[in-house]
C-alpha cells in the first residue's frame, strides 16, 4: 500500500516505522530537522525489552509530486487536523481512505470535509508511544487496533487491517468501532488527563491512593455519559479494571498530554476530557470532575514559564 502518515510525532513515527516494513510510507512532518534526521538515519523504536528496531519510511515536509495515496493516517494533534489535510490535498484521490486513530472523539466530522463516509475510517488503538529524542520513540504499550466506517459495512476494510497486522499491529475491523473509541477514551480521560495535571507516569495513577481514587471518579462519570449516549452499554467495574490494567502494565508510560503540559504546549484536552463534557451537557449528565480537569489543564497550558 501507498500510505501517508500526517505528523511524525510519537505515534506517527511508531506507525510509520512499523508500516514501512511492507508498504511505501511517507511521513509528513513540518519540523525540517526531524525530516532530515529520519531520512539520514532512519527512525528507531525502543521495545519493552529494551531493544531498538530501525525503520526507513520516507520523511517529507512537502507532498508535491507524491500524488494520491491509498491511505492517509492522521496523527497530528486534533486542532491541526483540518489544516494538515488542507495543506496536503494532493494526497487525496477518489479512492483514498482517510483514517483517524487520534485520541478522543468526534474526529470523523473533520475528515468528512475531505472524503465521503465510505472513505473515512475511525479507529482506536491500544498502542502508545513517547518520544525519547529526535527520531527515536519508546513503544510503551501494545494491544489491538480496531477500525471501522462510521456508517457500518466495515468488512471492506479487511485489506487495510491485514496490512497493519502483517507489520506488527494486530488489527480488526468492527461495526462497533464507536464502542472501541469509548473504551480508549475511558483510559485517556480518566488516566492520561491525570498524568498531565499531576505530571507523573501512568503507573502513579495506579499506585497512589489519591490519584487512584480520582481515576475511579472520572471513570464513573465517563461511563455514565457513554451509557446515556446509547451506542453501547458499559459496566462500571469492568471499565475501572481496564483502566487500572493499562496503568499497572505501563508503570513508566508517559502520555502525550503529559508531555504537552510539561513543555508548555497546547494540549488535546478538548477532544479528550472535553469531548466527555460536551456529550454530558448535551445529554444532561453531571460531570463535575471532568469539568475541573479540563479547566485545570487549560490553566496549566497558560501558566507562566520559568
Amino acid at each position: 500500500m501507498k500510505i501517508a502518515v500526517l505528523g511524525a510525532g510519537a505515534m506517527g513515527m511508531l506507525f510509520g516505522g512499523y508500516l514501512s516494513q511492507k508498504n511505501e510510507v511517507y511521513l509528513i512532518e513540518v519540523n525540517e530537522d526531524r525530516v532530515r534526521f529520519i531520512n539520514e538515519n532512519g527512525l528507531q523504536v525502543r521495545e519493552k525489552d529494551g531493544s531498538d528496531g530501525r525503520y526507513y519510511p520516507k520523511a517529507v515536509s512537502n507532498t508535491d509530486g507524491i500524488g494520491p495515496v491509498d491511505l492517509i493516517i492522521v496523527f497530528v494533534k486534533a486542532m491541526f487536523t483540518v489544516d494538515a489535510l488542507t495543506s496536503n490535498r494532493g494526497l487525496i484521490g477518489p479512492d483514498t481512505y482517510i483514517m483517524t486513530l487520534q485520541n478522543g472523539a468526534g474526529h470523523e466530522a473533520k475528515l468528512l470535509q475531505f472524503a465521503d463516509e465510505k472513505h473515512v475510517i475511525i479507529g482506536s488503538t491500544q498502542h502508545n508511544s513517547s518520544i525519547i529524542e529526535n527520531g527515536h520513540v519508546n513503544h510503551g504499550g501494545s494491544g489491538k487496533t480496531s477500525i471501522g466506517l462510521p456508517g457500518g459495512g466495515s468488512q471492506v476494510l479487511q485489506p487495510i487491517a491485514d496490512a497493519f497486522t502483517a507489520c506488527g499491529f494486530e488489527c480488526v475491523t468492527s461495526n462497533e468501532v464507536k464502542k472501541q473509541i469509548w473504551t480508549k477514551l475511558f483510559t485517556n480521560t480518566a488516566a492520561s488527563s491525570l498524568t498531565a495535571v499531576l505530571q507523573v507516569p501512568l503507573g502513579y495513577i495506579y499506585s497512589d491512593p489519591a490519584a487512584h481514587e480520582l481515576m475511579i471518579k472520572l471513570c464513573k462519570e465517563a461511563v455514565a455519559v457513554a451509557n446515556a449516549e446509547g451506542f453501547a452499554r458499559f459496566d462500571e467495574a469492568e471499565v475501572i479494571a481496564g483502566v487500572e490494567t493499562v496503568c499497572k502494565n505501563a508503570p513508566n508510560g508517559y502520555t502525550s498530554i503529559y508531555a504537552d503540559v510539561r513543555d508548555g504546549r497546547r494540549t488535546e484536552v478538548d477532544t479528550i476530557s472535553g469531548s466527555v463534557v460536551d456529550a454530558a451537557h448535551a445529554l444532561g449528565v453531571s460531570v463535575p470532575c471532568h469539568e475541573m480537569i479540563v479547566s485545570l489543564i487549560h490553566a496549566l497550558e497558560r501558566r507562566p514559564r520559568a
